[in-house]
């Protein structure tokens, strides 16, 4: 598709040259990013452009988004309440039911206090511009999402990368940190694009010992791993150890928006400072009636999360058995590595052709040159869905040599 072109061919005015040469830039090195229209179910199976197809591409990791419980718990906050807050929290878009959640969603993750975010990306690059500013010192592993980058550039701090879960590399830049600024580390817990996790516990060790604090993106673990779905965090018994976690509402929880929580120290303060807290609307009632039924299902069924887990060993273990470079991908999110961004795109239409939806992932989503096939294991998938995925995946990956 040619990017370039405007829907009635006019010539664009010598002032926006200059887009016209940047997305004809994207359409030659194949990181042209159009839209997917998907019809029907979110899970396990979807249409698009009038085909049914395996979603692979999809975070509803749990199968929520479209569970009944969840799809009536936000028709009736839309009766009960109204179909958006209209203004800020502060200002009177604070409804009962968000106290209830954050107070609900503290508990679940074992800590103090909770607040909510319009979504993942507002959290980050709220957050970590309260936490530290020009004076300080920003510490955060180079896989980390692109919203916590963002989130640092708007801070104003000095920016330390450290390698990809390298301890060494992190305690060395800790160590040389100058004693009297403020030290923020931040990492995720699941990482988004390659599926592998943190070793939490020894950057959560480096913390204390150089008095740094912590912010731990736990997108992709909250629902998904840990004692019922609690993340990683819970899992390794930190969570007095983190100052703060990010956790979204839009992925396993299957509805919309984001959750920090921490100490009731840290929450109140952020309320304070947090400028993507206080100049934005609150969440509609809807959303956060959909998030409260399905943190209620995860706590009564905790057995779904190993299922996911299980599910997610079946396809990694089959991909890898037929030759696929899935990285160091532990958990629901595979990769398969392909490196040329072209090569991904193609693949990725072969896929669909063979019946499966899985989303290329190429720059900036990943370092150029690192490009590859995201596939996201959900619940509702069942081992006759993933077997088909996995003899699509063969039938494509020798046609592109890829695999034996």
């Amino acid at each position: 598709m040619d990017v370039t072109a405007g829907a009635s061919g006019f010539s664009p005015p010598k002032t926006l040259a200059f887009m016209q040469q940047q997305l004809a830039s994207l359409t030659r090195h194949s990181l042209q990013l159009p839209l997917v229209t998907v019809t029907g179910s979110a899970e396990p199976w979807v249409t698009i452009d009038g085909r049914r197809l395996l979603n692979l591409a999809s975070n509803c990791s749990l199968s929520l988004s479209t569970h009944p419980l969840v799809r009536q718990a936000a028709k009736a906050a839309i009766d009960d309440h109204a179909a958006g807050t209209c203004t800020s929290r502060l200002l009177g878009g604070n409804p009962p039911i968000a106290e209830e959640l954050e107070r609900r969603f503290a508990a679940f993750k074992g800590t103090e206090a909770a607040l909510l975010f319009s979504s993942g990306y507002m959290a980050n690059i709220g957050v970590i511009p309260a936490l530290v500013g020009p004076r300080d010192q920003i510490l955060g592993d180079t896989l980390n999402h692109a919203s916590t980058h963002d989130g640092i550039r708007l801070s104003g701090a000095t920016y330390h990368p450290f390698r990809h879960n390298d301890m060494a590399h992190l305690q060395d830049l800790l160590a040389h940190a100058p004693p009297k600024e403020r030290k923020l580390v931040i990492t995720e817990s699941i990482f988004s694009m390659d599926g592998d996790q943190a070793p939490l516990g020894d950057v959560a060790d480096l913390c204390r010992r150089y008095q740094a604090m912590l912010l731990v993106d736990e997108a992709h673990a909250t629902g998904c791993i840990g004692p019922g779905g609690r993340g990683l965090v819970a899992q390794l018994g930190l969570e007095q150890e983190v100052t703060l976690a990010v956790n979204t509402l839009g992925k396993a929880l299957g509805s919309h928006g984001a959750i920090v929580t921490a100490s009731q120290l840290v929450i109140d303060y952020l309320r304070h400072f947090v400028r993507t807290f206080i100049f934005t609307t609150g969440l509609p009632p809807a959303s956060l009636a959909a998030a409260l039924a399905a943190l209620a299902f995860l706590e009564d069924h905790p057995q779904v999360v190993d299922r996911l887990q299980r599910n997610a060993t079946f396809l990694r273990d089959g991909l890898r058995a037929l030759g696929f470079d899935t990285l160091a991908s532990e958990t629901h999110i595979i990769p398969l590595r392909i490196s040329d961004a072209n090569t991904t795109l193609q693949v990725a239409y072969a896929l669909t052709n063979a019946g499966v939806f899985a989303g290329p992932i190429r720059f900036p989503a990943v370092s150029r040159g690192t490009a590859r096939i995201r596939a996201s294991v959900v619940v509702g998938h069942s081992q006759e869905d993933l077997g088909f995925a996995l003899s699509a995946f063969a039938r494509v990956g020798r046609c592109f040599g890829l695999i034996a």
